[in-house]
């Protein structure tokens, strides 16, 4: 099932459970079947990150043009709250962000476009984020937004004092300071 969200360009997919008595299988994707929704999206590595303590912030990240990301985020064990800030400068939605609930038992998947700050919150201890992006990690075209500008006002649901977050993570700047890049 798909459903578009809040935001023009963002959408949620969940694919289909089929269970019986030994569990359940997925097709988690299927360039056919989200071809529409994709576009001319084509995923060219898998991402996979697994953070130990409930409250681990990790955002938000983006790549520049000409080396931007498309991304396709799912969680393999836990759950998270992801999020979305839209950076494109000409568009009606920018500075908005908006949230959604991934976890494991859900299977629910979050396409984040380029011309978007991405990040996530883990929920629970141990979890598992899996990720495809359309292009190949650079640590040049590399760049962050702050995950606590009042000026987006990101409610990510835990207190700050508690979130787990690397220094690299608090450094990123405000909307208002960041480059025009998309």
């Amino acid at each position: 099932m798909i459903e578009r969200q809040s935001i023009p360009d963002v959408w949620t997919y969940t694919p289909r459970r089929f269970g019986d008595e030994r569990g359940w299988f997925s097709e988690t994707f299927n360039a056919r079947a989200l071809s529409e929704m994709l576009g001319d999206v084509a995923f060219v590595q898998d991402n996979q990150s697994l953070s130990a303590a409930k409250g681990t912030l990790r955002g938000m990240h983006f790549q520049v043009p000409p080396k931007a990301q498309d991304k396709l985020v799912r969680v393999l064990r836990g759950a998270v709250l992801d999020v979305a800030v839209d950076i494109r400068r000409a568009s009606p939605t920018f500075g908005q962000w908006l949230a959604v609930h991934l976890s494991a038992e859900n299977g629910r998947q979050l396409f984040v476009p380029k011309g978007f700050a991405h990040g996530f919150l883990t929920l629970e201890p141990n979890t598992e984020v899996l990720y495809k992006v359309s292009e190949y990690y650079s640590r040049e075209d590399e760049r962050g937004l702050a995950w606590d500008d009042p000026a987006i006002g990101i409610d990510w649901s835990l207190p700050p004092e508690s979130l787990v977050i690397a220094e690299r993570d608090r450094q990123f700047p405000r909307l208002a300071q960041l480059e025009s890049f998309f």
